[in-house]
């Protein structure tokens, strides 16, 4: 049978071989794709992106498979991005000896500390500097603590001794005490290493496994201590040399730190690091889980067609709110059309009625001319004496007119009514919206299932490792910001002072031309000319990107000051040999200005067979890319919801075929493409 989770040796080497590599990282997003599994991706200067999965209860390792983001993102992961987006990782530690990983953040408010539980159900837990729980993957009241928002995080009762920790004597006596139970389970038990590495201290210590014991020499303890200290030097040591096991039909058994002796008649395949042999394994068993799975796709049509029929009864109720708020408004302004015979009407009808006459008299000489077709009497249809009122039909129009009410006053009821209909209608669609996302995820889920039943695991490898592939080829200029210009420059610009710096330093050459807008605040802009004669159409498209990338758009300005300078202008010594901050440089010379440049955004998207592409950039940039675009200027909105507009603003513009595609997107695809996730649709450009 396949592993399912980490132990605690694989965990120790899995954490050692990562802390060198993400520590002092920054965290640039944080995606979910399932209820336990969250992604991290990290940057750090003059390194290739690094991924890091942990699913809770399961495993934690480097990744370098990119799964495709969720349309929208779990509310766990909405917290997480909250608080860790943009921290520094600062490092990573495995709890003792169990199977409990702290990963350390620092924040703009302080240290958080995210505590990864390994074991059982597992579960993720942030808290603050001090121990406090702020947020939690899951609360939970257990007999020996509890896991609540504001209170100070107990960690679970210790699985066993920390074999880092345990003399020779202690182990001694520990097996001693046990008793008659099998010293296979008691190494297990005492010191927490679980059945594999129980059963692989007593190989190496050549004593049966099912022996009591309390039947154990001094001089076997000592055996099982010298074969404990092998393994856990091997790990302190980081003299690793980590495989996957595999079976006599290549399936995947194992994924292991350094070899092991109960492995030693199998197939085994190396790896360079443990974490790449987990990241393997892990995909592999999960892989094969699925074209496994017993999904139950009669439930998820069944899910799939009553939302159908939600939306349909929704959709039917909408139309029939907007036919009414319609309808109600024509009477309204019916009644304003035929006001003053109306208006005639109504007195002559009150002042028979204050002259004494009854109203079965009053209706009885109004049906006596309405059959002799004179107007207004004709218009009537019938009298409803319990609400004082006619009921009338003028120019195919049926309703009411109240007595009690002036002429004015019931062409306003109806106008009323109609913009309550209208109310309605904006709720109602504010609700189908909801249900439609729901369907698409339910379609979305339905044709993963169904197509997984046909798969086999060599077929989802396949495609996953073509994702693999295109992270590998990922261009340097994609962990900065960039588009291409209409005449085809390649536009990059850093995102923080460090890829400002790095950005400067190690990607621009002596032809390439720099822009910074007249503002604190403000990225530098790289036009890559490779040798080309610079156009004046990729200055000005240059000039409104670094405009409104800077704080200027955060400030709600309308435009900004810009300037551009070579290479050679910029220097790390200011005036008097003064310092320069980092991501900072002193301009030399001549600027080249571009005035009153204005702040605006254009974001398009493409679909074809295969893929849905966002581009983003300056509106000439990306009107020559695609017809589907939008443009957002500085503005109030922001975050999920801004996003949300966005993408809807998009997408109304695509055919129903092409609309399901873009769906299954994720909002997140053109965060980047939003300066401080701020702004507001120009819907002039719509």
């Amino acid at each position: 049978m396949a592993k399912k989770e980490l132990t605690s040796f694989d965990i120790s080497a899995a954490v050692k071989e990562l802390q060198p590599i993400i520590a002092d990282s920054r965290v640039n997003n944080i995606y979910q794709f399932g209820e336990k599994d969250l992604i991290f991706k990290l940057h750090k200067t003059d390194q290739p992106p690094l991924r890091i999965v942990i699913e809770a209860g399961r495993r934690l390792h480097s990744t370098s498979y990119a799964e495709e983001s969720p349309a929208e993102p779990p509310p766990f992961c909405m917290l997480m991005r909250r608080y860790l987006r943009d921290s520094w990782l600062r490092k990573i530690e495995q709890y003792e000896f169990e199977r409990i990983v702290t990963l350390t953040f620092e924040t703009k408010t302080g240290l958080l500390n995210l505590v990864v539980e390994l074991f059982g159900d597992g579960n993720m837990i942030l808290t603050n500097e001090q121990g406090v729980i702020i947020q939690a993957m899951h609360f939970k009241h257990m007999r020996d603590r509890d896991i609540k928002r504001s209170q100070v995080l107990v960690y679970p009762p210790a699985s066993g001794k920390n074999p880092f920790q345990i003399t020779p004597q202690e182990l001694d006596e520990g097996i001693k005490n046990v008793g008659d139970t099998e010293i296979v389970r008691t190494l297990a038990r005492f010191l927490g290493i679980g059945g594999v590495y129980a059963e692989e201290l007593l190989l190496r210590a050549v004593i049966e496994k099912t022996k009591k014991s309390k039947d154990l020499t001094q001089t076997e303890t000592s055996t099982i201590f010298e074969a404990l200290q092998s393994l856990l030097s091997a790990v302190r040591e980081n003299k690793l040399e980590p495989a996957i096991v595999l079976d006599d039909d290549g399936n995947f058994l194992d994924a292991i730190p350094f070899k092991l002796r109960r492995y030693e008649n199998c197939k085994t395949q190396p790896f360079q690091t443990f974490n790449a042999a987990l990241d393997e394994f892990y995909l592999r068993v999960t892989a094969v889980e699925k074209a496994a799975n017993t999904a139950d796709v009669t439930q998820l049509k069944q899910e799939a067609q009553r939302l159908k029929r939600i939306v349909t009864e929704q959709e039917k109720s909408i139309a029939e709110e907007e036919q009414k708020a319609e309808h109600v408004k024509q009477i309204g302004d019916v009644i304003y059309a035929h006001f003053t015979e109306l208006q005639t009407f109504q007195e002559q009808i009150l002042k028979a009625s204050n002259q004494g006459y009854e109203w079965k008299v009053i209706i009885a000489q109004i049906m006596t001319a309405k059959k002799a077709n004179k107007l207004p009497a004709a218009y009537t249809e019938s009298f409803d004496s319990k609400n004082l009122a006619l009921n009338l039909s003028i120019d195919g129009y049926n309703f009411g007119l109240s007595l009690r009410k002036s002429i004015f006053e019931n062409a306003n009821t109806y106008y009323e009514k109609g913009k309550t209909a209208k109310q309605k209608v904006q709720g109602a669609q504010t609700a189908l919206n909801q249900s439609k996302k729901k369907l698409a995820q339910a379609e979305h889920e339905l044709q993963e299932a169904e197509e997984l039943k046909n798969l086999k695991p060599a077929q989802i490898m396949d495609a996953l490792s073509k994702r693999k592939e295109a992270l590998a080829n990922k261009q340097w200029y994609e962990k900065f910001r960039w588009f291409t210009t209409s005449d085809d420059f390649l536009v990059t610009a850093g995102k923080d002072t460090v890829s400002n710096e790095v950005l400067i330093k190690k990607y621009t050459t002596q032809d390439d031309i720099v822009f910074h807008a007249e503002i604190t605040g403000s990225p530098f802009v790289v036009i890559k000319t490779e040798g080309k004669p610079i156009t004046e159409q990729a200055l000005k498209e240059a000039a409104e990107y670094a405009a409104s990338f800077s704080r200027a758009w955060r400030e709600n300005a309308g435009s900004a000051d810009v300037y551009w300078v070579k290479v050679d202008q910029l220097s790390k010594s200011g005036p008097s040999g003064e310092s320069i901050p980092h991501g900072a440089f002193f301009v030399v010379g001549k600027r080249n200005w571009y005035r009153n440049t204005p702040l605006k955004v254009a974001i398009g998207i493409s679909i074809d067979d295969d893929e849905t592409r966002f581009v983003g950039g300056p509106l000439d940039s990306v009107k020559a890319k695609t017809k589907t675009y939008i443009v957002l200027l500085p503005g109030d909105y922001q975050g999920k919801e801004l996003l949300q507009m966005a993408m809807r603003s998009i997408t109304a513009k695509l055919s129903k075929e092409q609309r399901e595609k873009a769906g299954k997107t994720s909002i997140e695809q053109i965060r980047e493409f939003i300066p401080y996730t701020k702004g507001a649709i120009n819907q002039k450009a719509i």
